[in-house]
């Protein structure tokens, strides 16, 4: 599925960090950016993740919620955000649906070899639950500035 910038973010609902759910819902009256990264305790996603809590006051400020997606089950999320201080929410994709919905559930390659895995993409959705925002095959360096930089002006 080929999503647009206009288009009604899919619905989801998964466990959370923490021991709690999240789901699309709880954001309606607000913007939200959905980053999915692969893994937790990597160099990238472990970048990614301390780029966007550098900037979470900043994200907040413009009325903005964060929320991380991988396939990481809620107790490794538990220790990835008391690791490296997350303040924000971090979803537990296990079965890949959300991912599946969003179009980030791809088959990917490495040293020859076919895998499906999570294509490291971000959505900004607004306060309508529309989709406002797409960056696809994201590289961490700046990743999270260029989002806050798109949220600041919108």
């Amino acid at each position: 599925m080929s999503l647009n910038i206009g288009d009604a973010a899919p619905d989801f609902r998964m466990p959370a960090a923490g021991g709690t759910s999240v789901a699309l819902s709880d954001f309606r009256g607000r913007k939200l950016v959905l980053y999915f990264y692969p893994r937790d305790n990597t160099l990238s996603c472990t970048k990614e993740a301390q780029a966007f809590q550098d900037a979470a006051e900043d994200f907040e400020r413009a009325g903005a919620a964060i929320l991380g997606v991988s396939p990481d089950a809620p107790i490794k999320h538990d220790r990835f955000k008391a690791k490296y201080g997350l303040t924000f929410s971090l979803g537990s994709d296990e079965d890949n649906a959300v991912a599946s919905a969003y179009g980030v559930w791809v088959k990917k390659q490495m040293y020859g070899r076919s895998y499906m895995g999570i294509e490291r993409s971000t959505f900004l959705i607004d306060k309508d639950g529309r989709i406002a925002g797409i960056w696809r095959q994201v590289r961490v360096k700046d990743h999270a500035q260029t989002v806050l930089d798109t949220l600041i002006g919108d």
